[in-house]
């Protein structure tokens, strides 16, 4: 007689031949459809390698919420299941090839930052004329870590993120999602800007409003005296000039 449950196998994990077989059976299907898939490809066993990327994966580790499934997620993007994965403004849309043959559908949304912690943002990135220059000459440079790290940083906390999945795991972040924002990481070795577009802000506009407060603040100090500056019996004293 046929069991409902089925215990042998029913959360078993699909092989790495298994996954392969069916991506390479997506990745055909897509292209017969005129598809465009944006894979995550990983080289080697970091999953990132740049500042930006191994950042971001650092940032999700260390939230306690979501260390049940990192370790399946991390399995998944090294083994390419993440088939397609497009960055938009303040949210993430994917594809994870898992157990079924059609690949589940991911989203992920990131809550846009408010008001008070850009300007804040902005009034840090301004004290450091050399980062916004590099900004502006479209580098990232490291030192700009401060602004991301930390509880009033750049990078999302969980209350900012929401996820779906099409999947049937009743757990509250799946395997496909891990996989999904570690193959964020990825992308940003690649384009680190994209993670100004995930966020919601036009690098352009943050630029200039940083320029300007900069500016705003110089002369706003050009008009307190400064202490460096000499009166005349100052300079008497100095040089002995009678």
């Amino acid at each position: 007689m046929s069991k409902y449950w089925n215990d042998e196998g029913f959360y078993s994990q699909p092989t790495e031949a298994e996954l392969q077989r069916k991506m390479a059976a997506t990745r055909e299907k897509a292209r017969k459809k005129g598809t465009a898939l944006e894979p995550v490809v990983i080289q080697g066993r970091a999953i990132a390698k740049s500042w930006w990327g191994a950042a971001w994966c650092t940032n999700l580790e260390q939230y306690a919420d979501y260390a049940s499934r990192l370790d399946r997620g991390r399995r998944y993007v090294r083994t390419g299941c993440v088939v397609d994965l497009k960055i938009q403004k303040g949210k993430i849309l994917a594809k994870v090839q898992g157990t079924r043959r059609t690949p589940y559908k991911v989203e992920i949304r990131i809550s846009p930052l408010s008001e008070e912690k850009c300007q804040s943002i902005i009034a840090r990135c301004g004290q450091k004329l050399s980062t916004l220059e590099d900004l502006t000459a479209g580098r990232f440079p490291e030192e700009m870590g401060e602004l991301f790290q930390g509880r009033d940083g750049l990078f999302p906390t969980p209350r900012e993120i929401s996820f779906s999945c099409s999947c049937p795991d009743w757990a509250l972040m799946c395997k496909h999602v891990a996989a999904v924002l570690y193959g964020v990481g990825a992308r940003l070795d690649e384009n680190p800007a994209l993670f100004f577009e995930l966020r919601g802000i036009d690098m352009g506009r943050f630029i200039d409003v940083t320029l300007a407060d900069r500016v705003e603040r110089m002369l706003s100090n050009a008009r307190q005296p400064s202490s460096r500056i000499l009166e005349g019996e100052d300079l008497t004293a100095l040089f002995g000039v009678l």
